[in-house]
């Protein structure tokens, strides 16, 4: 196989250079605020293994793009609010992809930077799906 140009690694990196970046003990303050979203990007099937951060909305990572642009036909009516936005999913290098993309889209978005990984070990609120 032939060298990659660009290793996801460092498109990681390159993407974390430019975006905002939220601790987790940061956004387990937020958790309940109502001016807030936090948009899990993270497959269903990880969401229903180790769970998920209540009142989180999902939205599939393949289809971000699509939904928080109003001009799509798979635009979310969450993502037209005026509020802030911050996208997690387990270790914070799919979010941050996600949010430079969004950024570039000029939709302004934070992701959480260690991802999902580190929320109940630091205190964050855990919801599973056999909860509801």
């Amino acid at each position: 196989m032939a060298k990659l140009k660009t290793s996801a690694a460092e498109m990681v990196a390159a993407a974390r250079a430019r975006i905002r970046e939220i601790e987790t003990p940061d956004l387990i303050a937020m958790v309940d605020d109502p001016e807030v979203v936090i948009v899990d990007i993270r497959d269903v099937r990880e969401r229903q293994r180790t769970g998920f951060i209540p009142g989180s909305v999902h939205a599939p990572r393949g289809m971000v793009e699509f939904w928080v642009d109003p001009e799509s036909p798979y635009f979310k009516e969450v993502f037209g609010q005026d509020k802030t936005y911050v996208f997690h999913c387990a270790s914070g290098w799919r979010s941050a992809l996600t949010v430079a993309t969004l950024q570039d889209m000029g939709f302004d978005a934070a992701h959480l930077r260690e991802g999902f990984s580190t929320w109940e070990a630091q205190g964050g609120p855990l919801e599973r799906a056999e909860d509801k």
